[in-house]
């Protein structure tokens, strides 16, 4: 009988668990802390679970894996190298484990950990259908090396760089990989791309399996952004060994219950969404609608060590965000409110207004706009004139901000800025909220862009990072908008190179750029007369293009988002073509 894999995706985290099975036994990995889900597939599939196994220690998730073989009583395998304070099935490199008419067989990448380890998964006569790659290889990337300490990235990157030879050099092209994070997760080095791939799509497009080492380290280095602060507990909480869950009702409260938690020390959440709550909140909430990455970015800036209240109009976002919240290991909140909060006490709005309405006030002394995204996120491209603190510094930076003056506050998505939007309006000051995804301000011809550049505005604090025995900063990768590659490539200005596949070609590209395929890449073949911009189908093979051809000593610049942008701006295309490769 052939094997099933069955996805048990975390949207919200960016995870992936899996269940593998050959239509009577199970093997579960890498699951989340909520194991009913488990437990719910099982059942629905009449299955018998026969081994849990988790590829590292996760630092992003709490996992439930040990509970999950508790209570089925199975085998639990880690690696042995981990320091577990539970019972356990000790993993090795190249042990193998039979788990009902198939198996597995551990492989030891590290790179995301020390002690990582991928499982190759065996038909019944041994040979390979797939393999759990945890966070080694990922989608068209590889996890993030930096989790263990700044002092240990570069190691354990190059680690990652032979730990992804070393599959894909095991494996034949057409090998399945399912990995556990880079769905979203910031547990990947860079943004990962598409929700299934094989050791062949790997190796046409992982910047692992296209760079030197030496220049896949230097790329993921510089690549690495801040990374949720809720991880420093998430180890520690796996190694000892999580309990079960307990996902029934909170403690509801009064109005005069809430009112004195919000008056105290407490951090009182706001669960609805955004634009109802800017329509009207109880002063001193904090929203973090559920509708958006809640566990993220409130396990990013809780202060674990508080009580937690939940608020809302409907109980099933109450619920919905204790199981959230069991995965990044906040167990049980002190209590919850449901109902009107208009019935509470007074309430305060907080303006909405669109990127449309930025140009006019960029120069109004009374009004200060606010971008709250990531670094990486800024230095890809910003709004001239404005001012940056990333969200997770802002508790700490918020005496930055002018008392005189209105914040408008942005970020990409508007999520994180109506977060932003309470938290300044929560400190005194007045705040409106832009309620618009950040692509809108391609949209608006009178809005000042910089791109690929250092203008951070008079807020921005410095970022840079050096790399180990070198004195001088490596050069930033420059970026560009679709909208701006499309002018200066129309105009002649500058070359236009698609690093695409041929296949991927002839479905649709653009004629005002030209073919030269990554997997073929020779950097002695681009004319360097006029600035090189490059582009892909997501903007991650162009990025190492860039990279390839700056070894060159040639500067190029990398088209964010690539085709998939390119198309959804409408900007020039062909449907179906060929042009030759460059000559």
């Amino acid at each position: 009988m052939s094997l099933t894999v069955i996805n048990l995706d975390t949207p919200t985290l960016g995870d992936r668990g899996y269940i593998a099975h050959d239509g009577k036994t199970a093997l579960v990995v890498d699951p989340q802390r909520d194991i009913d889900r488990v437990d719910q597939v099982l059942t629905d599939n009449n299955l018998t679970l026969g081994a849990v196994v988790e590829t590292h220690m996760h630092n992003d998730y709490v996992s439930g894996g040990l509970v999950l073989a508790q209570n089925h009583q199975v085998t639990y395998i880690t690696s042995a190298e981990d320091p577990v304070e539970f019972k356990r099935t000790a993993a090795h490199d190249l042990d193998e484990f039979a788990i009902g008419t198939f198996g597995i067989k551990a492989l030891h990448t590290p790179g995301h950990t020390f002690t990582h380890l991928s499982y190759v998964l065996q038909n019944q006569s041994g040979n390979p259908t797939g393999i759990f790659t945890g966070g080694s290889l990922l989608h068209g990337s590889t996890g993030r090396p930096d989790l263990l300490g700044d002092s240990l990235a570069a190691e354990l990157a190059a680690l990652q760089h032979g730990s992804a030879h070393r599959i894909t050099e095991m494996l034949e092209d057409g090998t399945p990989i399912y990995p556990t994070h880079g769905f979203g997760s910031f547990c990947a080095a860079t943004s990962t791309s598409g929700t299934s791939s094989t050791i062949k799509d790997e190796k046409l497009g992982n910047p692992a399996l296209q760079l030197s080492v030496e220049h896949f380290v230097r790329q993921t280095l510089a690549g690495l952004d801040k990374f949720p602060a809720y991880y420093k507990h998430m180890g520690p909480r796996n190694h000892a060994g999580a309990g079960p869950i307990d996902l029934t009702e909170l403690p509801r409260l009064s109005s005069e219950e809430l009112l004195k938690l919000i008056a105290g020390d407490s951090w009182v959440v706001d669960l609805r969404d955004k634009d109802v709550w800017a329509s009207g909140h109880l002063a001193g909430t904090i929203n973090f609608g559920i509708s958006g990455s809640f566990a993220t970015y409130l396990g990013w800036l809780f202060p674990y060590e508080k009580e937690l209240v939940l608020i809302s109009d409907q109980a099933e976002q109450i619920s919905l965000a204790q199981r959230e919240l069991v995965r990044i290991g906040i167990d049980r909140p002190k209590a919850s409110f449901v109902g009107d909060v208009k019935t509470v006490g007074g309430t305060v709005p907080t303006p909405l207004l669109k990127f449309k309405d930025v140009p006019a006030v960029l120069s109004d002394s009374k009004i200060l706009v606010l971008d709250v995204r990531r670094n990486s996120e800024r230095e890809a491209s910003h709004i001239a004139h404005t001012s940056h603190i990333p969200l997770h510094e802002l508790a700490d930076r918020m005496a930055e901000l002018p008392t005189e003056k209105t914040i408008w506050v942005h970020c990409a998505g508007a999520y994180r800025a109506s977060i932003a939007a309470s938290l300044i309006q929560n400190a005194g000051f007045s705040v409106v909220l832009i309620n618009e995804p950040y692509e809108k301000v391609f949209s608006v011809s009178d809005l000042p862009l910089v791109t690929g550049a250092t203008d951070q505005g008079p807020a921005a604090p410095s970022d840079t990072k050096k790399f180990e025995n070198e004195e001088e900063e490596q050069p930033k990768m420059k970026t560009m908008s679709p909208q701006e590659a499309f002018k200066l490539v129309s105009a002649g200005l500058a070359y236009g190179v698609d690093v695409r596949e041929q296949s991927e070609w002839d479905e649709g590209h653009s004629d005002l750029f030209t073919l030269h395929p990554l997997s073929t890449f020779d950097a002695g073949k681009i004319a360097i007369d006029k600035p090189v911009i490059f582009i892909c189908r997501s903007g991650k093979r162009s990025a190492q293009a860039c990279d390839l051809l700056q070894v060159h000593g040639v500067e190029a610049t990398n088209m964010t988002g690539g085709m998939l942008e390119w198309q959804e701006l409408k900007l020039p295309m062909t449907a179906v073509g060929q042009t030759p490769l460059i000559s």
